[in-house]
């Protein structure tokens, strides 16, 4: 191996670096500024707002209880609503959005006492693994004080105090779901849009590289169709892929043994309580949009890296802001306007009411959520189209 040889390679490689201000931008400034963004989300979220309901009978145990657990609620800051006297009442807030987290005491708390064992229900919706477990996680004061005062009751024979088990449920979603599938919706949508936007990038790059685009242009055909045209291509496209994902996400094939391959199975089997068309029509709506941003701003790079240095300062925020793992109404307050206008925010709320709640098009959330799809898919056609008119002017 000659060393000037490979010497000379690296400075070529180094040089060319050196003269692309954006690769210098990814290398050198994309990183603090994706850290800091992550850092600022993590560190500024406020806490969210709970409320908070006990169901419980009218025994004075099962009074007392809930008005210790309660007090602790209100000294922490937590609204305290009405959810009834049993499970099944405090299910139906939950349902109706009057609730957000829900206690439920045992029927007879002091004969449950006397037995050595009060078991404790926590309900949550379970549409936003997220929000549940930040709603939990603040709560934690208040319930671990509060099963301390439960654990004080008195026993039958003047023993030691019961122990208290605490269990957790979800009014949404299968009794078997696991963590995969409360966070399927927001990660068929992240992937929709991530693999949509690259694909649309990167060919839209070569067809302007090509002289495709400059010779369509030279022809009587219209910008507006240029891009209409190139939106329905790549969407054809785009839509095949939200296909493939979504079966492979909510089907399961099982495979017998094959020689001397053992069984396996195909496809993730990801709880659906709702429509799979109806999370087609939604992924798809965010595909088109993100087929648009493609067009877009690969009218802005010169070459498939620079398409692909687009991910950290596109997909990356949208991935932190868009409520994947974070609520949006926990974010910093400057944040959550931003979060809005991604077009990511609204397919995950939308796949999180479909696939979770099994929300149909009668719901508000779903009629909003498609809207806001269908009016940044639209709103990004027009910018893509402006966008190629500066370019050839």
């Amino acid at each position: 191996m000659n060393a000037g040889r490979v010497l000379a390679i690296a400075r070529r490689i180094a040089e060319g670096v050196r003269r692309d201000r954006r690769s210098l931008g990814l290398v050198l400034v994309v990183p603090i500024l994706v850290l800091a963004l992550l850092g600022w989300v993590i560190r500024g979220q406020s806490s969210l707002s709970t409320r908070l309901g006990v169901a419980h009978g009218a025994g004075p145990a099962e009074t007392a209880a809930a008005s210790a657990i309660t007090g602790l609620a209100r000294a922490a800051g937590d609204q305290v609503v009405d959810v009834g006297a049993d499970e099944a009442s405090a299910r139906a807030a939950l349902r109706a959005d009057q609730a957000d987290v829900a206690i439920v005491l045992p029927a007879d708390l002091a004969q449950a006492a006397r037995g050595g064992q009060v078991d404790l229900l926590v309900i949550t919706p379970g549409i936003s693994p997220g929000d549940d477990g930040a709603r939990l996680a603040a709560l934690q004061t208040v319930l671990v004080d509060g099963l301390r005062q439960l654990a004080t009751l008195p026993t039958s024979g003047g023993g030691p105090p019961p122990s208290v088990q605490l269990h957790h449920a979800t009014v949404y979603g299968s009794p078997d779901a696991d963590l995969l599938d409360a966070f399927a919706p927001a990660l068929i949508g992240f992937f929709g849009f991530f693999f949509v936007f690259i694909l649309t990038g990167i060919s839209f790059l070569r067809e302007r590289v090509g002289g495709t685009l400059e010779r369509l242009l030279a022809t009587p055909v219209r910008r507006s169709e240029i891009v209409a045209g190139y939106s329905l291509g790549f969407g054809l496209f785009a839509a095949l892929q939200v296909v493939i994902i979504l079966a492979f996400a909510l089907a399961s094939l099982s495979v017998p043994a094959l020689g001397p391959l053992p069984p396996f199975t195909i496809g993730l089997g990801i709880s659906n309580a709702g429509s799979p068309l109806l999370a087609f029509l939604m992924i798809l709506l965010m595909a088109v949009g993100s087929v648009n941003l493609a067009i877009f701003l690969s009218t802005f790079a010169r070459t498939e890296l620079q398409v692909v240095q687009f991910i950290p300062v596109v997909i990356v925020p949208q991935a932190l802001l868009a409520g994947i793992f974070w609520s949006i109404d926990a974010l910093p307050g400057p944040l959550q306007p931003l979060a809005r206008l991604m077009p990511l925010t609204y397919a995950i709320d939308g796949l999180r009411q479909v696939l979770i709640k099994g929300a149909g098009l009668e719901a508000g959330a779903v009629q909003l959520d498609l809207a806001v799809l269908v009016a940044l898919a639209l709103g990004l056609v027009v910018l893509a189209a402006s966008t190629i008119r500066r370019e050839i002017a």
